[in-house]
């Protein structure tokens, strides 16, 4: 047996293992986020002198992540021997001030939703990119023309700058209602019930102290978070409306991959992964890594996000269980929402496409793919009954449509022949769907 590790490396995650996001979401980061909010509580009441001394102490001190987290069992979270912990550090004036008015709810409520806001910024960075690289790839493949597949089989022509416009309509409605869940992240001030009664009796003690209304926007302030209209023990929605933006975003990134990894078989080969993996035993092999790994996280997001809504479900003014649920989930969303955004940047920027391969597959079926336009335009000629058994005809005897329709028709003039039976010809409005997701794409990058 190998020695026992505690910290989590993401052996089993590797669509997050080593990316940005992690950092921001260590045990060693909630911790440092608890600090903070401790520090910005004490700045929002404490005399600045004493506020400042607070802030020294607390910054300077060298706390155990280990042993808290063990510590954390005694109180139910870790915010109860956090405090034990600091509160020796202070002298008796500083430790008045510490933790003013406060539960542990308000402390680990706003840590993790400074966590978010840390973690967000790297998500919604590494999505920028990512959407800047499809925009590129969906403006250079505008007339690639390829075989639309309906219940996984050839329906009609389009484009694969389509195809690509509307995954990159995807991110971008994603990457916007993220970034709107990260300008209003709040901070989490109540007291113990969410009566805001500790601030008052405190403000009434202390001749000049604020509204404790004002404290909690200030004290959001400092923090950089928005200030909540009322405190959100048991009303979860900051909670739910940022694991339902994550798993958003991770859908979006998913359904590339997923199409990504089934457009790479070796019997379509119409994409490929810049750097896809090998096998010793099997060299033709060129596994779509990147493409797994994000698949892997789309089916596991929706999971993490019902068990924020489950948790939302609350009781009392402070629920038992329900609360503590949260915190992994919470955390284990951001983290792969963060491997799925850089992974999908790394994706979609090193993106093979084979345009040669999709007009291959393209004309598998030997012309049938315009059936649809054949009966649209010649029904009206020569009755729908008749064009629909020329084109069965020629799908059971695997005759080329184009000689099909030649033979039967001869008076049709062979350049509308050539017209009406181009794949390329047949795209409809792709040049200004794409047209469209493009404008949009370049309008939230500014």
């Amino acid at each position: 047996m190998h020695p026992i590790d505690d910290a989590d490396y993401g052996l089993l995650a590797p669509v997050w293992a080593g990316t940005a996001v992690v950092g921001v979401t260590s045990d060693r980061s909630v911790l440092a986020a608890m600090i903070e909010v401790e520090v910005a509580l004490a700045h929002v009441q404490a005399p600045v002198e004493i506020a400042e001394r607070i802030e020294t102490a607390l910054r300077d001190s060298q706390i155990d992540v280990a042993e808290l987290a063990v510590a954390a069992r005694g109180g139910g979270n870790p915010v109860i021997p956090l405090l034990k912990l600091l509160r020796p550090l202070l002298d008796d004036d500083a430790a008045r001030w510490l933790h003013r008015g406060a539960t542990s709810q308000d402390v680990l409520d706003t840590a993790l939703m400074l966590i978010a806001g840390g973690a967000l910024r790297i998500v919604l960075q590494e999505t920028d990119a990512a959407i800047a690289a499809l925009a590129r790839l969906v403006d250079q493949h505008r007339r690639t023309v390829m075989a639309a597949r309906t219940l996984t089989q050839h329906a009609t022509p389009t484009t694969f700058g389509l195809k690509a416009a509307i995954w990159l309509e995807g991110l971008v409605i994603s990457r916007d209602r993220l970034r709107e869940v990260a300008a209003a992240l709040p901070a989490q001030l109540g007291g113990a019930s969410g009566t805001l009664a500790s601030f008052t009796e405190l403000a009434q003690q202390t001749q000049g102290a604020p509204e404790p209304v004002d404290v909690v926007t200030a004290f959001a302030e400092r923090l950089e978070l928005a200030a909540p209209r009322l405190p959100w023990h048991v009303m979860r929605h900051p909670v739910t409306s940022l694991g339902d933006a994550l798993v958003s975003l991770c859908d979006a990134f998913g359904t590339i991959a997923t199409n990504v990894a089934t457009l790479g078989r070796t019997e379509i080969g119409e994409l490929a992964e810049g750097s896809g993996g090998g096998s010793s035993a099997m060299p033709h092999k060129r596994n779509p890594v990147l493409s797994t790994l994000i698949r892997s996280a789309a089916l596991r997001a929706p999971g993490l996000a019902a068990e924020l809504h489950r948790a939302a479900v609350t009781v009392d003014e402070r629920p038992d269980g329900a609360w503590h649920s949260e915190w992994q989930a919470l955390r284990e969303l951001l983290r792969l929402a963060g491997g799925t955004a850089e992974s999908g940047r790394a994706l979609l920027e090193h993106l093979q496409v084979h345009p040669e391969r999709m007009r291959a597959n393209l004309d598998a079926t030997a012309g049938l793919i315009v059936s649809e336009r054949v009966m649209l335009r010649l029904a009206p000629r020569i009755g729908a009954k008749r064009v629909q058994h020329l084109i069965d005809e020629a799908a059971t005897t695997g005759t080329p449509l184009r000689e099909a329709l030649t033979a039967a028709l001869p008076d049709l003039d062979a350049s509308e022949l050539e017209e009406l039976t181009d794949a390329a010809r047949y795209t409809g409005a792709a040049d200004d769907l794409i047209e469209r997701s493009l404008t949009r794409a370049l309008k939230g990058a500014e």
